[in-house]
């Protein structure tokens, strides 16, 4: 058995009826619109959110779920969903996930608009139930997504981060929404305890941290994911490996680094080698030192937690957070 399955099975019953309550949540009048959304949700991905806000519940509660946690579920793929849509048209992206984008089938203008509609119509779901508890986790991501990227961008122009700016990137472009997950999770079934659901958005930033850093080791290793070797150096990102090398190198070595980067990122050759010199420096040992860091860490808040089904996939959800190949 896959591990995603693995991890899903204590939940299963779950996503089933959420795969029906997201298409429902989904629906509009206009006849393309349900064209574009029925060709979305027929090319999921591993929907790891949802799988994580009914963990966290189940959890909690020993096995409880509501309508508030179905909801929470559900706006927060409705969430996550907009921003694909919308990196793929700012990343100018014809493919997502081995398919075609929104972009490349029905163009930027189409693309902007159903994200747009996506994104209401998760705030709408809150509203409507009056989950305004819900609605401010959700809205605090968003802002938070949207300030993470436009850090990273203006920190990539001038190549100047160091590793407080870099986790401060990743804390708010990834960590945020699998953070605001467990807080949803943790909130649907226990509003009045806001101390729990802190504790819960800790452990889920906590994932997304070394489920970051662990995307970021993907770009020097020639695994097969989709993702070609390098692609990160060749948009300028600063990512933990690189930004580690270039703190533990000479002055030389560092503006060499630096102008590879900026001026010959096309350049397949001095790519290599930039990513050899990160491997040279334990650029490598050093981020996956900090991942692992970051997995115990979200292991050790939910210690306490009596054991359960739920508890059990959840570790099994963080460690394989690092250990995935793609």
């Amino acid at each position: 058995m896959k591990i995603t399955e693995q991890i899903k099975l204590p939940i299963a019953t779950e996503m089933e009826l959420f795969e029906e309550k997201f298409r429902d949540s989904m629906s509009s009048k206009v006849a393309l619109l349900n064209r574009i959304t029925h060709y979305i949700v027929n090319r999921k991905g591993k929907q790891m959110r949802p799988m994580f806000v009914f963990l966290t519940a189940k959890m909690i509660s020993g096995g409880v779920v509501n309508e508030r946690t179905y909801r929470g579920a559900s706006v927060i793929e409705l969430i996550h969903t907009a921003t694909l849509v919308h990196d793929d048209v700012v990343d100018d992206s014809n493919k997502r996930r081995g398919f075609f984008s929104l972009n490349a089938l029905w163009k930027n203008k189409i693309a902007v608009l159903v994200g747009d509609y996506l994104l209401s119509k998760g705030l709408l779901l809150s509203i409507d139930n009056n989950d305004f508890d819900l609605l401010k986790i959700i809205s605090v991501a968003v802002r938070e997504m949207s300030e993470g990227e436009l850090l990273q961008i203006e920190k990539a122009r001038r190549l100047d981060i160091t590793e407080d700016v870099y986790y401060e990137i990743i804390r708010q472009k990834t960590a945020t929404l699998i953070a605001a997950c467990c807080s949803l999770g943790a909130c649907s079934v226990a509003p009045d305890d806001v101390a729990l659901v802190e504790k819960m958005r800790k452990f889920g930033e906590l994932i997304g941290m070394a489920f970051q850093i662990k995307d970021d080791l993907f770009d020097y290793t020639e695994d097969a994911i989709g993702k070609p070797t390098g692609i990160d150096i060749k948009e300028q990102k600063m990512t933990l490996p690189l930004i580690y090398a270039l703190n533990n190198c000479s002055a030389k070595e560092k503006s060499w680094v630096i102008n590879s980067v900026k001026n010959h990122n096309k350049d397949k050759k001095r790519v290599k080698e930039v990513i050899q010199f990160v491997k040279d420096k334990n650029g490598l040992t050093y981020a996956e030192e900090k991942m692992i860091q970051f997995q115990q860490e979200a292991l050790h808040l939910i210690e306490d937690f009596p054991s359960s089904p739920y508890k059990a996939s959840l570790t099994l959800m963080v460690n394989y957070v690092i250990e995935r190949k793609k």
